[in-house]
């Protein structure tokens, strides 16, 4: 396990920029990993060199073919990294521009006085567009109310309003506000039962640092990614869409083939980078797991990343060394609760007597970067029926360490002294 190998925690942090330090900061730690995760290496020097290019994927010449040699490397990585045996990737502007995309097509083509669902836990990219397009198809919009005090909506709160009319739904496979991960295979499961035909849509921006993903276990339509929370750059999203779903009608050029989905030219650089990110997953893999294949060593990657993340939470909740955990601090409240399984790498709390804005500027003073979730057009659903106008996000990722933690714990140990004084 990452864990009990410190060696190994050395190279993966050697792997990626500016790990322990801020070009404009100095020395910090990263506990902002939701709001975009370190950036590999390979990345920045991927993206370097494609940037310099000045020919187009496609074109017949040697620099244009190998640009689209890029993607189409791209693309079939992809496939690895999500276990996709069908469907296609596209790149977008954005995670949120291709799911409002996703969406806008499966409404668009719903028929009429038919439903569209999603749940109150969902992050505004999917609930926006879903809300929208619904409207403007003439459909109508069901929201699944999630658990307030888990920060979950389940398979059971999306059966109780399912009826055989709903024909899209969406789903949110982890929360960027608590921090938990739906279990988007039994909730699609769920779904087919009533609504075999539905087209369902997932955001899963949040989830894809910390864990594997698996499409074909998931029976599902659309799934998007953005790839700047998954150790890549700012710039692009990444789409996934079903065989039933790309052939729908869409936006698309005249005559173009049905199946196109991308506009414009493209970005060889940015869907290089992808390969990147999917070489970094098979290398940990090998160097956490016996296996020799390619999707095996990436599910590996998987199990040993979300290990290590609940290892570092843990300590964060329950404490290490002497020092006491947030559940011990009564000054402190953890948003969906301090035993929680289904959280992965992100702690989200509130501190009596401070507002969240204070708290995440005292932090960065001591050099640890957290971040002020807001009960606005972002967070609302989840903190406001809690009662609270911001919290802070504490969100972690894999190549942070067991000492971050405990400096973290001291800096908020030494916030409560300054709360009593």
């Amino acid at each position: 396990m990452i864990e009990n190998n410190p060696a190994l925690i050395d190279a993966i942090r050697d792997r990626f920029a500016h790990v322990d330090s801020c070009p404009f900061q100095g020395p910090r730690i990263f506990f902002e990993n939701a709001g975009g995760a370190l950036t590999l290496k390979s990345v920045a020097d991927t993206s370097s060199f494609y940037a310099s290019l000045p020919d187009n994927p496609g074109r017949i010449n040697s620099a244009g073919q190998a640009g689209q040699t890029a993607i189409d490397k791209a693309k079939a990585d992809l496939a690895v990294f999500m276990n996709a045996s069908s469907g296609q990737f596209f790149a977008g502007e954005s995670g949120t521009e291709l799911l409002f995309r996703l969406i806008r097509t499966a409404c668009v083509n719903a028929p009429g006085k038919s439903r569209v669902i999603g749940s109150s836990i969902e992050h505004p990219a999917t609930r926006s567009a879903a809300r929208r397009w619904a409207e403007i198809s003439g459909l109508n919009y069901e929201n699944v109310p999630h658990d307030n005090e888990t920060g979950l909506v389940t398979a059971e709160a999306y059966a109780a309003l399912l009826t055989p009319d709903v024909a899209v739904a969406t789903i949110l496979h982890a929360s960027p506000v608590t921090g938990m991960a739906m279990d988007v295979a039994a909730i699609s499961k769920t779904i087919r039962r009533v609504a075999p035909d539905c087209l369902i849509i997932v955001d899963g921006i949040q989830h894809a640092a910390h864990g594997q993903i698996d499409l074909d276990s998931y029976d599902v339509d659309g799934y998007a990614i953005s790839p700047y929370k998954v150790f890549s750059r700012h710039g692009y999203g990444i789409a996934w869409a079903s065989d039933k779903l790309s052939i729908l009608p869409h936006d698309m050029l005249i005559n173009a083939p049905v199946t196109g989905w991308e506009f414009g030219t493209r970005d060889a650089g940015a869907y290089a980078t992808v390969s990147d990110v999917v070489s970094y997953f098979e290398w940990l893999g090998g160097e956490t797991s016996p296996e020799t294949g390619r999707r095996e060593k990436i599910e590996a990657a998987g199990r040993a990343i979300h290990a290590y993340e609940a290892h570092l939470v843990d300590a964060m909740i329950n404490g290490t060394g002497n020092l006491p955990g947030l559940r011990d601090m009564a000054h402190v409240k953890i948003i969906a609760g301090a035993d929680n399984p289904s959280r992965e790498g992100l702690v989200s709390i509130a501190v009596e007597g401070m507002s969240s804005p204070d708290v995440v500027e005292a932090l960065n003073r001591q050099g640890i970067r957290t971040h002020t979730r807001k009960a606005d057009h972002y967070s609302g659903n989840v903190l406001a029926p809690l009662d609270l106008a911001d919290c802070v996000r504490v969100s972690l990722c894999h190549y942070n360490t067991l000492q971050e933690v405990a400096e973290f714990l001291g800096a908020i140990g030494e916030i409560k002294v300054e709360i009593a004084a």
